[in-house]
């Protein structure tokens, strides 16, 4: 029996450059997907994309809804995109205030953009409010990325009782992607807002790579290592939770994706 996947990628290729994470995830898409898996695929529509190039165009009814973020309201624009090699088509999560700037997470000058924070918010509450709408219920929901890894929160308190989403389980795919010193201090104050706070969530006082991790695969039903080159700390927090992990492997190894599609299986 097939999966349905719903899969959140910081980034993918072809709409940027190759990466460990970005060759993976466009990889793993039309692997699961000639698998016989359903797939629904989201990343952020950075300003760095070039739509015209990769033919992005907005999804009239799926866009137009406003989110709160902070107190303030964002407006949610959703654009799609087809990979023609790979009969996979890609939904983009676009704001004017997050993403329209030529740039992924880093300035010019390599330093981590001070709202990311926000950004990675709008971008999980993005992808879970799109879903509702196209009325697509996921069995399994990966994340891969520190950027993607706010929707498990989501998923699990926010979302937990809307019918889409009450069978769902939460994959953290996790990477050698750390960022240097801290998240905003807002964080926290900022998914407490949102109703979503909880006993552990003093952990995001320093909200660190590490401690972000620490916070929210709580809320995970399983992990895969993505990279040789993982945080040995949270390396360590993923093997002491007792939840399903799919250790690292080569993507050049014979049964890679083989692997993957069994360890979705299990959380049917």
């Amino acid at each position: 029996m097939a999966s349905k996947i719903l899969y959140l990628y910081q980034q993918i290729t072809p709409y940027l450059p190759d990466t460990e994470i970005s060759t993976l995830c466009r990889s793993l898409t039309q692997a699961m997907q000639e698998r016989g898996n359903e797939i629904r695929t989201f990343m952020p529509k950075y300003g760095c994309i070039n739509e015209r190039r990769h033919q992005l165009h907005e999804v009239i009814r799926l866009s137009g809804m406003n989110l709160i973020i902070d107190d303030n309201d964002h407006q949610l624009i959703i654009k799609v995109a087809s990979i023609p090699a790979a009969r996979v088509q890609i939904y983009f999560i676009d704001n004017d205030d997050y993403f329209a700037r030529k740039a992924v997470l880093k300035d010019d000058e390599g330093n981590d953009f001070e709202d990311n924070d926000e950004r990675a918010i709008f971008f999980a509450r993005g992808v879970l409010e799109t879903v509702k709408k196209l009325r697509w219920s996921p069995s399994v929901v990966n994340c891969h990325g520190w950027f993607s890894s706010i929707a498990p929160i989501y998923l699990k308190k926010m979302f937990a009782d809307d019918p889409i989403f009450r069978d769902t389980k939460v994959v953290l795919s996790i990477y050698d992607d750390a960022f240097t010193g801290q998240l905003s201090a807002d964080i926290r104050n900022e998914i407490s807002g949102e109703g979503m706070g909880d006993e552990n969530l003093s952990i995001l006082d320093h909200p660190s790579y590490e401690n972000l991790y620490r916070y929210v695969m709580q809320y995970a039903d399983g992990f895969i290592i993505g990279s040789p080159n993982v945080s040995d700390e949270v390396l360590e927090m993923v093997r002491q939770s007792g939840k399903p992990l799919l250790e690292y492997q080569s993507p050049e190894e014979q049964d890679f994706f083989d692997n993957y599609n069994r360890f979705y299986d299990q959380f049917k």
